[in-house]
C-alpha cells in the first residue's frame, strides 16, 4: 500500500493520508485567500468552497458515467460512501471554473488564483516528498494467519500457490460498511474465477463469522482469521473495511479504504487487468 493510502483513525472516523493532505491544502488556501482578500477587499472563501464543490460534483458524475452499468439505482449513484470519483475530471472542472470565475471578477482574480496555487504547491510538494521517501514496491506480507478450522495459513504462500491476482478484504462483522459491501464481494468471488478473493476477518472467531454468513445467506471461500489485526499493522490499513489488490506477482497495485460498490470494485479490478 502506498503510504498516501495508509489510514489514520481519529475516533470513530478513518481517513487516508492523502485525504488529510487535501484538507490541509484547503486550509492553506483559505488562509492565503483571507490574507490576500483583505488586501483586495474581496471575500475569497466562498469562491474556494464553490470551486471544491464543482470539482467534487464533476469527479462523481464522470465516475458514474464511466461505470453506469454497475449502478442499479439513483440512490446508489448519489451514495458517495463508495469513494467513486474521477480525479482527472475533477481537476479539469476546477480549472475551467477557476478561469471562468477569474474572467467574471477582476478583483477576485489574483487572490483566488494565489490561494489555489498555494494549495496545489502544498499538496503536490508534500505528496511528492512522501512518495519519494516511500518508493519501495509492496509485496504480499509474510504473515501467518489462521483458517476457519484454526489451521495456520501463510498469506504470501497462499498467493504464490494461487498464481493469479489476489484481492484481500479486511473486515469484521461489527463493521456496518463491511456488512454492506459483503454481497458485492461474494458475487465477485463467484463470478471472477481468474482472481483469488481472500477475506481476512479482524478480531473475531469462526462462530461469530458463521452466524453472520448464515443470517445474511452469504457463501464465502478463503476466510482467514487475524485476531490481532497484524495484517492491518503491516500494511497501514487501520480502518475497516480496507481492500488490497495484488497482481499475479504478489505486488500491491491498488487499495481502497471504506465501502466498496460494484463500480469501485470494478475500478480496482481494472487496475489488476492493466498489470
Amino acid at each position: 500500500m502506498s503510504i498516501l493510502s495508509q489510514t489514520v483513525s481519529l475516533g470513530p472516523l478513518g481517513f487516508t493520508l492523502s485525504q488529510l493532505l487535501m484538507v490541509f491544502a484547503l486550509v492553506v488556501a483559505l488562509v492565503v485567500g483571507a490574507l490576500l482578500g483583505r488586501r483586495h477587499r474581496v471575500v475569497v472563501s466562498d469562491a474556494l468552497f464553490t470551486l471544491v464543490m464543482v470539482a467534487f460534483a464533476a469527479a462523481r458524475v464522470v465516475f458514474i458515467l464511466r461505470y453506469r452499468e454497475s449502478y442499479d439505482s439513483l440512490l446508489a449513484m448519489i451514495d458517495i460512501r463508495d469513494g467513486g470519483f474521477d480525479l482527472t475530471a475533477g481537476v479539469i472542472a476546477a480549472l475551467l471554473w477557476l478561469c471562468w470565475r477569474g474572467w467574471r471578477s477582476k478583483s477576485l482574480r489574483k487572490p483566488l488564483s494565489a490561494a489555489v496555487l498555494s494549495a496545489v504547491v502544498v499538496w503536490g510538494g508534500l505528496s511528492g516528498l512522501i512518495l519519494l521517501m516511500d518508493s519501495e514496491a509492496r509485496p504480499v506480507p509474510e504473515l501467518e494467519l489462521a483458517s476457519m478450522d484454526d489451521e495456520p495459513v501463510s498469506l504470501r504462500g497462499f498467493q504464490a500457490s494461487a498464481e493469479r491476482p489476489m484481492v484481500v478484504n479486511l473486515w469484521a462483522t461489527w463493521c456496518p460498511p463491511c456488512r454492506r459491501e459483503m454481497p458485492v464481494l461474494a458475487q465477485a468471488q463467484a463470478e471472477q474465477q481468474e482472481i483469488e478473493f481472500v477475506f481476512v476477518n479482524v478480531g473475531e472467531g469462526p462462530e461469530t463469522i458463521n452466524d453472520f454468513l448464515g443470517s445474511e445467506e452469504l457463501e464465502l471461500d478463503n476466510i482467514l482469521l487475524d485476531r490481532n489485526n497484524r495484517l492491518g499493522a503491516m500494511t497501514g490499513a487501520h480502518v475497516l473495511p480496507t481492500t488490497l489488490f495484488y497482481n499475479a506477482d504478489g505486488m500491491l497495485v491498488d487499495s481502497h479504504t471504506g465501502e466498496l460498490s460494484r463500480a469501485t470494485l470494478r475500478q480496482g479490478l481494472e487496475k489488476l487487468d492493466s498489470e
